[in-house]
């Protein structure tokens, strides 16, 4: 994960979820995130609706121009890319198995930028195929970010977390990571690679 908010939140939900294969909607406090909610989501696990968004933060709503609350998820993707997708949430849901996604967006005409997609699996009242969390993040902060609208996520690559990402986290303080998302530097990217920048 290279991105602030995509560790932070995939850090508290490894640490609500504790011993379980996934965390209780219930058990996810918005306050003790509240530093991550422009770029988080939840769905509900509806396959024959897109897997709708029951709620989803202002950032993510930007990147898309509209709002996005009862929309389709796989709405904002290609739709070539769309069916990977929704293979990508059933395995979310059956095996309660998180996902990081790489993706790029950008509107028409206008070089894209990386956006980081986590996905996490939630329990709702003991029911696995209900919701899922997930977090939206653009890598940079383009001048174009609020007032035009990108033209769909174009997927790039894809990831399955296990428990070793939980060990090489175990350090991070969720809430911490939360606070100083907005201050926290961001990678510039030369070709196939990331800079990362010290902080100062």
């Amino acid at each position: 994960m290279k991105l602030a908010a995509s560790r932070a939140l995939y850090a508290y939900w490894s640490q609500m979820r504790g011993a379980r294969s996934a965390p209780e909607r219930d058990d996810i406090d918005p306050g003790a995130i509240r530093g991550l909610l422009a770029d988080t989501f939840i769905l509900e696990f509806a396959p024959h609706s897109g897997f709708p968004f029951r709620i989803v933060g202002a950032r993510t709503g930007a990147l898309f121009q509209r709002e996005l609350r009862g929309e389709p998820f796989l709405a904002l993707w290609r739709a070539r890319d769309r069916d990977e997708i929704r293979a990508v949430l059933a395995a979310v849901a059956d095996e309660a198995q998180p996902f990081l996604i790489g993706a790029s967006a950008a509107p028409e005409g206008v070089r894209p930028i990386d956006v980081e997609v986590l996905l996490l699996p939630l329990r709702h009242h003991g029911a696995t195929h209900a919701r899922v969390l997930g977090c939206c993040a653009p890598g940079a902060a383009p001048l174009w970010l609020g007032l035009l609208e990108v033209d769909g996520l174009a997927l790039l690559t894809l990831r399955a977390l296990g428990r070793r990402d939980d060990d090489s986290m175990a350090t991070l303080d969720a809430s911490a990571a939360a606070k100083d998302f907005g201050r926290a530097p961001q990678p510039i990217r030369r070709g196939a690679f990331f800079v990362h920048s010290p902080g100062r």
